[in-house]
């Protein structure tokens, strides 16, 4: 999947259109001060929304493809509120693909686990493969999770790498498939700022990205 690492910008993502499978999305600053202590995120690939701990308000249930599928390794913490982090990062990645695959930028999943300015950034990633009839096929292994959070424990950084070797982009309409070119480095190291609602989800704020990141 041909495609660079995210940014923080709107125009980096509209950018990235040239470029395969790089995730996530975010918008706008986070402010977590004082952000401290971390931990180690085991999920499944396709269905079904991880709620979490905690937390009553009804999450929406996410669907993939076997065609493509996104799989989260090592995806728990002992700590509970970290343990919240990990299950509503996770599902606002996979409710990013599935607004992919359903060929939806204005995905009500996808909005549900970003904050306002967030999802408009989120859109605009989402936009870079509808635009140009893309979906998604192939595997996605989500792995090294790690959790950051704030003292207050109402701002936290997620971080994560992704594994795009044998994941690609396939045109709708040509049934054209292509992946990375050669030589490009599979591995992306994801950096999520979320934030806690009121609701006690955990929100995307925004996201940057580095290719090769997750070797150093």
């Amino acid at each position: 999947m041909a495609r660079r690492a995210l940014t923080t910008t709107a125009a980096a993502f509209a950018t990235a259109a040239a470029l395969l499978l790089t995730a996530c999305g975010g918008g706008g600053d986070s402010s977590s001060d004082d952000i401290k202590g971390a931990g180690k995120s085991s999920g499944s690939p396709s269905a079904s929304a991880s709620p979490s701990a905690g937390s009553e308000v009804k999450r929406p249930v996410i669907k993939l493809p076997s065609s493509f599928q996104l799989t989260f390794e090592n995806w728990t913490s002992s700590d509970p509120v970290e343990q919240a982090v990990l299950n509503d990062g996770k599902e606002q990645l996979r409710a990013g693909y599935e607004a992919i695959i359903e060929n939806d930028p204005e995905s009500k999943d996808r909005a549900f686990y970003d904050t306002k300015n967030g999802f408009l950034q989120s859109q605009q990633w989402i936009r870079t493969y509808t635009d140009k009839n893309l979906t998604v096929i192939g595997k996605l292994p989500v792995f090294d999770p790690k959790v950051i959070l704030s003292k207050d424990k109402a701002a936290a950084s997620l971080s994560y790498c992704t594994d795009e070797s044998k994941a690609s982009t396939r045109n709708r309409k040509t049934g054209e498939v292509k992946g990375n070119p050669a030589g490009t480095d599979p591995e992306v190291l994801y950096v999520i700022s979320m934030g806690k609602n009121a609701q006690g989800v955990w929100q995307a704020v925004s996201a940057r990205s580095e290719r090769g990141g997750c070797a150093k």
